[in-house]
């Protein structure tokens, strides 16, 4: 099917893009601002840089808590979230509408909902709040998120393959390692991508289940707020969208790249 391009739909993509980027071509060049101020009244410097990596280590603690919570959880959500779709599609059971309804809830409630349900999940079973809890709370959220990606790449699965794969004498497990995940290997990387930046960037869920000493980069840039936002953030900002740019270009190339063998 032939699409056509109009005029007006060129000028409402400009736009979309324009609003969509320019917050953050905005932080990109203040990131090079001299001046604390939000005006740019001199030239170009490297101090908030300097500042980042010499002088902020509270900022980099709390980046590392991200980070590390951001990569355990989002393996830990694609892995479950991965089984959980592969086995309600491919095993099929009385009870599975009821488990899909389920497995969607965490995703259409309000965050403000999750938060508070699960702080008080955690102070009822007496778990101490920190790094463990949040992490527990990361990988709640991101398993629906998980499980519709991997479901809509089992909707386009060749079932017949499975088939073929018995017919050879592969058991359940050679199948599902070697015929299954293969298979619907990019909806598992777009999962896991989902959900990395899903837990990187959340603060509400965060901000009720963590506990002293696990202040996420969200919560410390929050934290900041009421004496204005220091350029140091501005700087790392920059540096994270840098990395996250350069991890989609290579997970793009690499997911052409698979369905080109497909």
């Amino acid at each position: 099917m032939k699409t056509v391009k109009t005029p007006a739909a060129s000028v409402v993509l400009f736009f979309v893009l324009f609003f969509l980027f320019l917050p953050l071509l905005v932080i990109c060049l203040y990131s090079f601002n001299p001046d604390k101020g939000s005006f740019w009244t001199s030239g170009v410097s490297l101090k908030w840089y300097k500042v980042l990596f010499t002088e902020s280590r509270a900022l980099w603690i709390a980046f590392g808590n991200s980070l590390l919570i951001a990569v355990t959880s989002s393996v830990i959500a694609t892995a479950v979230g991965t089984m959980a779709s592969i086995g309600t599609k491919l095993f099929p059971f009385r009870e599975r509408k009821i488990v899909s309804t389920l497995s969607y809830l965490p995703m259409v409630l309000p965050d403000v909902v999750i938060g508070i349900s699960m702080l008080i999940f955690f102070s009822a079973m007496h778990i101490k709040l920190g790094l463990g809890t949040i992490f527990l709370a990361h990988v709640t959220f991101n398993l629906p998120f998980v499980y519709i990606l991997v479901n809509a790449g089992l909707d386009e699965f060749n079932y017949s393959t499975i088939e073929a794969a018995r017919d050879l004498g592969a058991n359940n497990k050679q199948t599902l390692m070697r015929v299954i995940i293969p298979s619907i290997k990019p909806s598992i990387l777009a999962s896991f991508f989902m959900a990395f930046t899903l837990s990187l960037e959340d603060f509400l869920i965060t901000f009720f289940v963590s506990g002293p000493g696990s202040t996420t980069l969200p919560l410390f840039v929050y934290s900041t707020i009421r004496y204005g936002i220091s350029p140091v953030i501005n700087a790392l900002s920059f540096l994270i969208i840098l990395c996250l740019l350069s991890i989609g270009w290579i997970a793009r190339k690499h997911l052409k790249q698979i369905a080109s063998n497909a």
